[in-house]
């Protein structure tokens, strides 16, 4: 199938790895012109030297100033803007409500909600430049479900869900295209982290904890990186063009989460 994304402009952020990493990889893969940002300093160096034509920076997408500083290099590098990948997240804090300090849960919204209104702010008129576009917005299986003791994360990725919705009816009009992924749990390390804490939380063994989340899906499996990246790209190709709006789900046709 012919996606239709060759030369177009992309910026994703928190590139350097997990599912921006493949997502930027993918749309290299189908001609795309690409630049991504990520806070990892050494990942993001790596990138760089494995992935040659793909424009990287520095930025905390949670920082107004940092925000401006990413678009500013993004423009440069890639003239202009078509598709903008909002994928920077944190996992946030593991525990009870009444044991969460305010700033860890200040800083999950900043970066998971936050951080995606200031990448839309500066991405919309670009966007309006090119006659129309795709913007993506990264949620959660956690946007669907409660997540007991992960209430800033839970809540962030719903908050996605209600941006998301919000943004296509505004921007539909303008030929741009709004929608959310809501990945379940995602093989990587970035998962098994989150799948010790929750484990060391609730006083039970890795293992049991991790046998639990693959038992959350009617498939009984984790998705991948990639499984993501394929689901983006449709989203933002021309064979997903009357697709907006839309919370969709890549998660194995997760049930419930723990």
């Amino acid at each position: 199938m012919n996606l239709g994304l060759k030369g177009k402009r992309v910026l994703v952020t928190a590139g350097a790895s997990g599912i921006g990493r493949a997502t930027a990889r993918a749309f290299a893969a189908e001609g795309a012109k690409v630049f991504i940002c990520d806070v990892d300093t050494a990942a993001l160096a790596d990138f760089a030297r494995e992935n040659n034509g793909i424009g990287t920076t520095v930025a905390d997408v949670a920082d107004e100033k940092s925000v401006d500083h990413l678009f500013s290099e993004a423009i440069k590098f890639l003239g202009g803007l078509d598709i903008l990948i909002n994928n920077a997240g944190i996992a946030g804090p593991t525990g009870p409500v009444e044991a969460l300090s305010i700033a860890d849960w200040k800083r999950t919204l900043d970066v998971n909600i936050t951080g995606q209104f200031l990448c839309a702010k500066k991405a919309v008129p670009l966007l309006r430049q090119a006659g129309g576009g795709s913007i993506v917005n990264l949620s959660s299986a956690a946007g669907k479900f409660g997540f007991p003791r992960r209430s800033p994360y839970s809540a962030s990725k719903w908050a996605v869900v209600g941006f998301t919705k919000s943004l296509a009816i505004e921007l539909g009009p303008d030929n741009i295209r709004v929608n959310a992924i809501l990945p379940g749990a995602v093989d990587g390390p970035r998962i098994r982290k989150v799948i010790e804490a929750k484990a060391a939380s609730v006083g039970v063994p890795y293992a049991e904890m991790e046998k639990k989340y693959v038992a959350q899906s009617s498939m009984a499996r984790m998705v991948t990186a990639d499984d993501i990246a394929n689901q983006i790209l449709f989203v933002c190709s021309d064979a997903g063009k009357n697709v907006s709006g839309q919370p969709i789900s890549v998660d194995a046709d997760t049930q419930y989460i723990l």
